[in-house]
């Protein structure tokens, strides 16, 4: 067990018996615990294996490399659709993590396995994301801006591209645009 880690088993949530039994599930597999966006991930080597984290509704065993893992009881679940390597396993009571302590393990040993066969997560190019047509007519209006938003890394542009592209309404896409720009033309991502 990792000492700076645990203040976070401490911490007073709804869900604290049950992220003390995950970690200790964990940790029986041999994973190297450490601390990582505050939260306890587990790694084999330098190797992200699994993460668990806890929300306001369950917690979470989060698989960095989830899409590549058998699921055939479906425990694995996708946050959001633009989600493309991780997965989740969600749990709010202590029955569920006991009752499901084997599938817990195999899907880490499985973890490890993949990253240690090498395998890659197949990541959408950022081709594969539209760029909104009210994006494209403010590139054509302000070459300045189409070359900044360009010169961003694919991971800044992909968020603005989904960020963008969520409304429904033209205005709130335009006023986002509008919003953003001076960040983009700065050269920084939308959570920057």
């Amino acid at each position: 067990m990792e000492p700076k880690v645990a203040f976070y088993f401490e911490l007073e949530t709804p869900f604290q018996d049950q992220v003390k039994l995950l970690r200790e599930i964990v940790l029986s597999t041999g994973l190297e615990e450490t601390l990582k966006w505050g939260q306890p991930c587990y790694m084999q080597g330098k190797r992200n294996i699994v993460l668990i984290h806890h929300f306001k509704e369950y917690c979470a065993l989060l698989f960095f490399k989830g899409a590549l893992l058998q699921n055939p009881k479906g425990l694995l679940i996708q946050q959001t659709a633009q989600v493309q390597a991780a997965r989740q396993m969600r749990f709010t009571d202590i029955k569920t993590i006991k009752a499901q302590k084997a599938d817990i393990k195999a899907y880490i040993y499985e973890a490890i396995a993949v990253e240690e066969a090498g395998i890659a997560v197949p990541m959408k190019k950022l081709t594969d994301y539209p760029v909104p047509a009210l994006l494209q007519a403010a590139f054509k209006k302000e070459p300045a801006f189409k070359k900044a938003f360009n010169g961003l890394t694919p991971g800044r542009q992909r968020a603005y591209l989904l960020y963008f592209a969520q409304p429904k309404q033209e205005k709130t896409v335009l006023s986002r645009i509008e919003k953003y720009k001076p960040q983009i033309l700065a050269g920084k991502g939308l959570n920057d």
